[in-house]
């Protein structure tokens, strides 16, 4: 695909698509996406009760998505163990869903984890004790050797990383702090700390704090549908334009670093 000046790219999260979902409800949503952006992340957690009945369903609501769409599945879509029949419904429909892989849309490169709970820094859940308590710690730290693999496989100007659980805790902030283990794991931020990123996007927190920063200043977008919904009422998603080196000589980012995104919601 060939590479453009100025990339958009719209990011959601948490749309729980469900049997109670009234048909055609998202088209709408999908339609202004497509207008506004040139790529669509969907942060996990796409279906409500991780039923291929839903994912069936939620993918005819993509119809008007005529954009490339990139996903990662979250702890829903695990739900009910039909998680390989959601695979290949997204897979039909074109959707680019990535479990430790990678791939590449114009120009940009993606690498996308489910993640995993746990908690943040020097209270992060450590793999002591009992055999249960190792293999939940387990978990995580396999899948940050997940994301840090694929990150290590690209080799883009701009990269993006998507999960569905939050790799630090600013985003989560917001959300009652018994909670917080449950949200996401700093395990997953180790790896972004390695890699020059653009932007990390994670949803699974809805009614966390949009925005944070990694430790090396990448910023981290929480875009749960809710979050959304409450922060951006016009435009419920979340959208970033990304120049490229194809855009030398253009005075609009002057000074900036070039790999930064610029905001579009305001």
């Amino acid at each position: 695909m060939a590479q453009k000046e100025i990339v958009r790219l719209a990011a959601i999260g948490d749309l729980h698509y469900g049997r109670t979902t009234p048909a055609g409800s998202l088209q709408p949503l999908f339609a202004q996406i497509a207008e506004s952006a040139d790529i669509l992340v969907l942060a996990g957690d796409l279906t409500d009760y991780g039923l291929a009945e839903e994912a069936r369903a939620l993918v005819k609501e993509l119809t008007p998505a005529k954009i490339p769409i990139v996903a990662v599945l979250g702890n829903h879509d695990y739900e009910s163990n039909q998680q390989a029949e959601i695979l290949a419904l997204l897979k039909d429909a074109g959707v680019v869903t990535l479990d430790g892989e990678t791939t590449e849309v114009h120009g940009i490169g993606f690498a996308g984890v489910k993640g995993f709970a746990g908690g943040f820094g020097r209270r992060a859940l450590g793999p002591w004790g009992e055999d249960i308590i190792k293999k939940f710690v387990h978990e995580a730290v396999n899948e940050a050797l997940k994301l840090e693999s694929a990150l290590a496989r690209l080799r883009n100007e701009h990269t993006i990383a998507i999960l569905h659980y939050a790799p630090i805790q600013g985003t989560v902030e917001g959300e009652p702090c018994e909670i917080y283990p449950f949200l996401g794991c700093s395990r997953l931020e180790d790896p972004l700390t390695r890699y020059p990123l653009t932007a990390v996007f994670h949803g699974h927190a809805h009614h966390g704090a949009p925005e944070g920063r990694t430790r090396t200043n990448v910023p981290v977008f929480n875009v749960s549908a809710s979050l959304m919904r409450e922060k951006f009422p016009d435009r419920p998603f979340r959208l970033i334009e990304i120049g490229t080196s194809q855009a030398v000589g253009s005075d609009r980012r002057a000074g900036a670093d070039r790999r930064a995104p610029v905001e579009i919601n305001s």
